[in-house]
Parts: structure tokens; sequence; C-alpha cells
């Protein structure tokens, strides 16, 4: 079962236990497929990624940071990673953050729109996890991870927050 993209927003929570059972290809190449259906700053598109299935691979990042813990029990994780070759120079460089950003909330929202469990874990800008990645992952030198996420089917039921903040809103100026 499939939901719209409104209720798939306002319902979606962090996931960070899994059971043990295995996304099936299909899927995950659905989770790519929105992925990449992100926008990106002049439609340059850096985004690569990187499949993890492996368990032993899957533990040694939880192992090295303490919010990588979904990986203990996530049967699966993404990295999401950025193409520095395939950005803006100059002061536009940064613009692959956004557009990683982008396609790894697709992911979340496909994820949960495919009743899937799923969790962003954080890697950039922290030099000690972007190096870790980098040398785990044999990541060439213009690949940058951005973040890491954990799906599976999710082992606990987790409600949305409510973030609506009328105090966070400015109309016109701030």
């Amino acid at each position: 079962m499939r939901m719209d993209a409104i209720d798939a927003i306002l319902t979606r929570a962090s996931v960070r236990k899994f059971l043990p059972q295995k996304i099936d290809a299909q899927q995950v190449e659905m989770l790519l497929r929105a992925a990449m259906s992100a926008p990106s700053a002049g439609n340059k598109q850096p985004w690569q990624f990187v499949v993890i299935t492996s368990r032993d691979v899957l533990l040694q990042i939880s192992a090295q940071f303490p919010t990588a813990a979904p990986l203990n029990s996530a049967p699966l994780a993404i990295v999401v990673c950025g193409d520095l070759t395939r950005t803006f120079s100059g002061e536009g460089i940064d613009y692959w953050v956004e557009d990683t950003s982008a396609a790894t909330q697709n992911i979340l929202l496909a994820a949960h729109a495919m009743n899937l469990g799923a969790v962003w874990c954080g890697i950039y800008p922290l030099s000690e996890r972007v190096n870790f990645l980098r040398t785990l992952l044999r990541l060439p030198d213009n690949i940058c991870p951005l973040g890491v996420v954990a799906v599976g089917y999710a082992a606990e039921k987790v409600e949305p927050k409510d973030k609506w903040n009328t105090a966070a809103i400015h109309y016109n100026v701030f």
C-alpha cells in the first residue's frame, strides 16, 4: 500500500530499530529512483549512492559512531554521497549538500510510503566521520559522504512529532 505525498510527509518518523527481514532488490531500486528524482541546483545531480547490505560493514559503521546505532539492526543502509566534480565551482560548490540532502529526504519519504522504516544518520561535515567512511567504503577523493540512511521493516511503532510552530513563520520580513 502506498500513500499520497502529504500523508507521507506528515506521518514520517525516524525509525531506529528494525526487524531482520531483508529489503528486496526492487525496493532498493525504488528508493534509489526516488532519491534521483530530487531537485538539484543547475540539474547537476551530484549524488552517488553506496548500498550496504553487508552485516559486517553495517556493524563497523555503527561501532564507529553512536548516532549510527540503528545500523545494528538495519538490514540495509544507503550512504548518500556528493560528487564534488558534479557541482558548481567557487561559492556554489556546496550546492552538492543541498542536492544530496533533497535526495536523502526523498529516500526517507519513499521508505515510509513503502511501509519501511528509515532514519538519517548524519556524516558530513564532521571530518572524522567523513574520513572514516571514505576509507571504509574506498570512496574516491571527489566523493564525499553526506549521510547514512538506515532502512528496514520497523521493529517499533514510532509516532511522528508535530513540529508545527507558528513562531518560526515570518511574512515579507523577519
